[in-house]
């Protein structure tokens, strides 16, 4: 395994729209950093998801993990959710977090704002395809229609993933 770094990060954005929208300026060392869809302000102690502007795509032969921005948490945001995104997951990122400030002060994020950090990692071995009830999380019927393509050239069982796919979405709205 393996991180990949800017130069594999932008051919795989160019083969697979891994990130979308997906801006050079926003690779950060060996990584990309996702900014918030929409301002969000918690009062000490309040949790809450936080959703990332960009759709997130981890192509089956990857894995993603995110790392917090570490001024959010000198602020006193604390980052509540797994840090692994699965092969094969297609959506925006809910980014559970807590305000756990020493002042007790509310805490502002802004849409657009920088959040956090999210590194590819080449994996060995065969995939393991995302199959949760979360794909497509966030996602408008053009987004997901848009991705469509690329995932059904993509990941191996997509036919029969897909059938899963929709199956769950039709169970959880």
């Amino acid at each position: 395994m393996c991180v990949l770094g800017k130069d594999r990060l932008i051919e795989m954005n160019k083969k697979y729209r891994i990130l979308t929208p997906f801006q050079e300026s926003q690779l950060d060392g060996d990584g990309y950093i996702l900014t918030v869809g929409e301002d969000t302000t918690l009062q000490y102690l309040e949790h809450q998801n936080v959703i990332s502007k960009e759709i997130v795509f981890t192509p089956p032969d990857c894995v993603a993990y995110l790392t917090a921005k570490s001024r959010y948490g000198r602020m006193g945001l604390s980052f509540l959710n797994a840090a692994k995104v699965h092969s094969g997951f297609c959506g925006r990122l809910a980014l559970e977090i807590v305000n756990l400030s020493n002042d007790r002060h509310p805490i502002t994020i802004k849409a657009g704002d920088h959040f956090m950090h999210i590194e590819f990692i080449k994996r060995e071995g065969a995939p393991s395809t995302y199959d949760g009830e979360y794909q497509f999380q966030y996602m408008t019927k053009d987004e997901i229609d848009a991705y469509l393509p690329i995932l059904k050239r993509t990941i191996p069982n997509f036919e029969a993933l897909s059938k899963i796919w929709l199956r769950k979405k039709l169970n959880h709205g």
